[in-house]
């Protein structure tokens, strides 16, 4: 496998660098100390800068004011927007752009991706289902009735639901096939109920009753639900990594100075086998990321479907950022429950990404299904 990135993502991964570098990752209220949202609104601020930076519009095409980019790309950026917990929509607004843009009918596309690239429209778009635990398309029902379809259900922690302007949600018809709609936050029936995330932010319970949505406004390719929540999940991964590396750069830092009997703690063999077996596991989380968001851009060949290599970095993400971030807390020490210090935050975070990712024993027995339905040989 060859992991070398073009020109182009290189050059957008560089951009991400320099407009996160100014981020603070404490600069809202903690949440061990919230007792709501750690805030109301996103970091708006810092989605003009991504505007004007051109990196809301890397996966649109260039007739519609974007770059053209892919989900490698958008990966790329992702990494480095976890590394300061940045509070942005990011993830959710540009895995609807990457959808809308390949699956989405023309006059959709001319309306919707201009503003998504200039920041002017936000899109976020639910993954969750009724509870987080079942098909999210089996959430919703889509009747046809003339040239519109009916939606009813309840999609759950849908993400930044309150500050988007549209929500691009799934939902099943009556022969059992997935669509996507574009759903209008404030459109008549839908109504939002606040749910606060592990990582204090903002979600919401989006129930849907009777809402009329035309058929411009909707997506029936019967690939184009895999594809988003493909391109969410490899996300979720990017954020996982960036996260987990931030975390074992801040450990590196701190047993470096902290000394223990004269000594770094950094140079007792116990903390030195506990951080390279971190590092480990985040050359793995690399690795299966990699190879995952390589098979859901190019479509290639290989002896599983893309989902098998998707189920491989899900296992990896989940499971790495958690064991991350437990032994940062552990070779920091008392000092990192310390509010003022920042180490309990990306705790946080990385236990809502292990949330939003689901456990490793479920995607390992669907690796096992894909395996049994494609015999290697």
């Amino acid at each position: 496998m060859d992991f070398t990135f073009t020109e182009e993502q290189q050059a957008a991964a560089e951009a991400a660098k320099a407009v996160f570098s100014g981020v603070a990752p404490d600069s809202v209220l903690s949440p061990a100390l919230a007792s709501g949202a750690v805030a109301e609104d996103f970091d708006r601020a810092l989605w003009h800068k991504l505007a004007d930076a051109d990196l809301l519009s890397l996966p649109i095409a260039p007739e519609h004011g974007g770059a053209g980019l892919d989900a490698i790309a958008l990966c790329l950026v992702l990494r480095e927007s976890a590394k300061v917990l940045a509070r942005v929509p990011l993830l959710e607004c540009s895995a609807a752009a990457l959808t809308l843009q390949h699956y989405g009918a023309d006059g959709l596309r001319a309306e919707v991706l201009p503003r998504i690239a200039t920041g002017g429209l936000v899109v976020t778009a639910a993954a969750g289902g009724r509870t987080g635990h079942e098909p999210a398309e089996l959430a919703v029902q889509a009747r046809p009735e003339g040239a519109d379809w009916i939606l009813d259900g309840t999609q759950t922690a849908v993400p930044w639901a309150q500050m988007a302007d549209r929500i691009l949600l799934p939902a099943h018809t009556p022969e059992g096939h997935a669509v996507l709609a574009l759903v209008p936050r404030t459109h008549p029936g839908v109504t939002l109920d606040d749910q606060i995330s592990t990582s204090g932010e903002r979600h919401a319970e989006v129930r849907l009753d009777s809402v009329r949505i035309s058929s411009q406004e909707t997506i029936s390719d019967a690939t184009a639900w895999a594809s988003l929540r493909n391109v969410l999940t490899t996300g979720t991964c990017a954020l996982a990594l960036g996260l987990g590396e931030r975390v074992l750069a801040m450990t590196s830092d701190y047993t470096s100075k902290r000394e223990q009997f004269g000594f770094p703690v950094a140079t007792f063999q116990a903390v030195a086998v506990q951080a390279a077996d971190r590092f480990i596991d985040l050359r793995a989380m690399e690795a299966t990321l990699w190879q995952a968001a390589w098979r859901i851009t190019t479509d290639a060949a290989g002896p599983l479907p893309p989902s098998g290599d998707v189920a491989v970095a899900k296992i990896w993400a989940s499971e790495g950022v958690r064991r991350v971030v437990q032994t940062a807390q552990h070779l920091h020490g008392g000092f990192g429950a310390d509010t003022d210090y920042p180490l309990h935050r990306y705790h946080a975070w990385a236990k809502q990404l292990e949330l939003s990712l689901g456990p490793a024993a479920a995607h390992e027995e669907a690796l096992g299904d894909l395996l049994a339905a494609h015999p290697l040989g």
